[in-house]
């Protein structure tokens, strides 16, 4: 099985003894063809898993994180003071919290996700409405300043992914090992200079990276193109999965993978447009 650039996906256990007694994907067959014996009390969440369940618990997460991203956004645009010219004349402490607070909720939740190596819908969707907490933050700080971003964000959040997953379902991009140690290698990359960038600064007073200007702007286009493909690594590993008849129930384990993406595709989109704003 290829690697993924997703962590989410990375953690996912390499060997059939390692989702349960129930699951034999080598064994002889006598149930489903590639799943196993057939199980007398067998329930919904061990048959295999079909493009309809990834479909619905990846509309469950993003609905979640919709609706408390919405309204936090509107609550948090209510508590920003402008001034008469429209600029922010400071950042509420309520504000800062549900930023700062949804956002370690957001980490802790995920790690758990991550490196308990176990699908949990619940855990998923609570990851779903805190990360719309923090996205809805952030997204009501750039809306007080520059009215209608948040929307086009969105919209060219969900263009990226169609786009992206058109591109997989055609076969215009064919994952290939050589592709995803690429993006993989990318997403690393990314990431070092993000964290260099940070550092510097930090101590230094030097932020070429997150400036708006056009070094910054390349940046962003550079990032929103590596989470561009890693959705073709997400769409791959949640084939692979169904096709291997993993059970249905790590259909909440896709839906979290392909929601971290798109938190980090939505942010990333959102600072590239506020660049624009500023010129």
């Amino acid at each position: 099985m290829r690697s993924s650039s997703n962590p989410a996906f990375r953690n996912l256990p390499r060997g059939a003894a390692e989702y349960g007694p129930n699951v034999g994907f080598n064994q002889p067959q006598g149930g489903v063809p590639g799943y196993g014996p057939p199980q007398t009390s067998a329930g919904a969440d061990d048959r295999p898993m079909t493009v309809d369940d990834v479909v619905i618990k990846t509309a469950l997460s993003l609905g979640t994180a919709l609706v408390t991203g919405v309204l936090t956004a509107i609550w948090a645009i209510s508590q920003i003071p402008l001034s008469a010219s429209g600029k922010i004349l400071g950042i509420p402490g309520a504000v800062i919290g549900a930023l700062v607070g949804s956002m370690i909720v957001g980490l802790v939740i995920s790690l758990v996700i991550i490196f308990k190596k176990m699908p949990s819908g619940p855990l998923t969707l609570a990851y779903s409405a805190v990360e719309g907490v923090f996205l809805g933050a952030i997204s009501g700080l750039f809306e007080a300043l520059y009215p209608g971003i948040a929307l086009q964000a969105i919209v060219g959040t969900a263009g990226v992914f169609i786009a992206m997953l058109v591109v997989y379902k055609t076969g215009a991009v064919k994952v290939t090992p050589k592709l995803t140690k690429w993006i993989i290698g990318a997403v690393v990359g990314v990431a070092i200079m993000m964290l260099v960038n940070l550092v510097t600064s930090l101590f230094f007073g030097f932020n070429p990276l997150r400036d708006g200007g056009p070094i910054a702007i390349i940046f962003s286009l550079v990032v929103i193109g590596v989470a561009a493909f890693s959705f073709l690594l997400d769409f791959d590993q949640a084939d692979r999965m169904i096709r291997e008849g993993t059970p249905s129930k790590w259909s909440w384990y896709v839906a979290f993978g392909l929601m971290t993406t798109l938190v980090w595709l939505y942010l990333e989109i959102l600072r590239l447009l506020s660049y624009f704003q500023n010129d």
